[in-house]
């Protein structure tokens, strides 16, 4: 994670309609324009006072309510009915609620003490002029878009979304609308990956499928080189026919990590060709996405805008006993019940995408521990 951290850099702004704006990452701090709220207002639907003239009869001699302006000051001795959210008269610095009063003709009487403040939402508490309201860097959710409207905002400076380029390598692939022979499988991981790269913020770009030779891949490579992020599946091991890494080194690459000792995907490398990053990510299915989690999904984030990429890692506790070799950090399938109980997925290795679909987590077996009972605690990645 600190290798991409540390090789990452900050994407050109653009501006986007309001509407257009969730999920994209602010360029710039939000400001308040005014105070807010600009006056003080009411909290409650009651009656405005001076706190000293209670408990005690006071007299009442108007109304006022929220998109009113506000009214002439109190003096002791007086009340106005006010509505919630209404400006507070000044003079008054209390509002005692409606259904702690006794209101008889133009009359009201309490017998509780008022305390000064109570239920007056006072001028500039929620925010004061030139304040930050939404640092930069900020994910916009529905929260920020209402702060931005709120401030006078029709659209946001935003970071541009990258461009991801999705490469799958090999000669066993065919097109998903293909029937494949025997000896084939369908391009999943493409389709898989894009996914992902949207889910993180990303614009995702399919690619062709890119052969076993030296010229298909290079040439797809320099294709691919042409986006902010690239994406290669398969042919990142040290076999015969794993051409990825020899093909890069001969475009300049340098490569910043080639292995890691997770399973699966221990093969997966990362690295830059001059200014554009690029990920080696194993061919197996499970390889594939859980490197992304752990590794390419924190670049996409970076070269979005954020600052502080979060792995969504929570803690779950396991259903029935579960052991694996020690040695390695496993990622395995799991299923995260909604009473926060964890059953791994039993599966046949990294390819078995039916059984990643029955996941919705990985639990994460540390190298250094081998059984878990039933009821001990487990890290849990959960899946986008």
């Amino acid at each position: 994670m600190e290798s991409v951290r540390s090789a990452v850099r900050l994407p050109p702004v653009e501006t986007v309609p309001l509407a257009a704006a969730h999920g994209r990452v602010l360029a710039v701090d939000i400001k308040a324009d005014r105070d807010y709220p600009p006056i003080a207002r009411s909290l409650r639907d009651g009656f405005a006072i001076h706190s000293a003239d209670a408990p005690g009869t006071i007299s009442v001699i108007g109304e006022t309510r929220a998109g009113e302006s506000q009214q002439p000051a109190l003096a002791r001795g007086y009340a106005v009915e006010i509505m919630t959210g209404a400006p507070v008269p000044k003079g008054a610095d209390a509002v005692v609620m409606v259904e702690h009063v006794e209101h008889v003709g133009e009359k009201v009487t309490t017998t509780q003490a008022a305390k000064a403040g109570q239920f007056v939402n006072r001028q500039g508490a929620e925010a004061q002029a030139g304040a930050t309201l939404i640092p930069e860097g900020t994910c916009i959710n529905a929260s920020h878009i209402g702060t931005l409207a709120m401030t006078g905002h029709t659209g946001a400076t935003v970071y541009r979304k990258p461009s991801v380029a999705i490469l799958s390598t090999g000669d066993e692939l065919v097109d998903i609308g293909a029937t494949p022979a025997p000896h084939q499988i369908r391009n999943s991981n493409s389709y898989s990956l894009a996914a992902l790269v949207m889910a993180a913020g990303g614009k995702a770009v399919i690619l062709p499928v890119a052969r076993d030779t030296e010229p298909e891949l290079r040439s797809a490579l320099e294709q691919g080189l042409r986006y902010d992020l690239l994406l290669i599946s398969g042919g990142v091991s040290a076999g015969k026919y794993d051409l990825v890494k020899p093909c890069l080194r001969q475009l300049g690459a340098e490569l910043l990590f080639e292995r890691v000792k997770i399973q699966p995907g221990q093969p997966v490398a990362f690295g830059r060709v001059g200014s554009k990053f690029v990920f080696g990510l194993p061919g197996n299915p499970g390889s594939s996405m859980v490197t992304f989690l752990l590794f390419a999904q924190a670049a996409l984030e970076l070269l979005s805008g954020r600052r502080e990429p979060l792995l969504p890692i929570v803690e779950a506790r396991f259903e029935a006993p579960f052991a694996h070799r020690l040695g390695l950090t496993r990622f395995l399938p799991a299923c995260l019940g909604e009473n926060g109980r964890l059953r791994h997925v039993s599966w046949q290795g990294s390819s078995d995408l039916p059984a990643m679909a029955r996941a919705n987590a990985f639990l994460i077996a540390d190298h250094d521990r081998e059984n878990w009972a039933a009821g001990d605690s487990i890290r849990v990645l959960l899946k986008p």
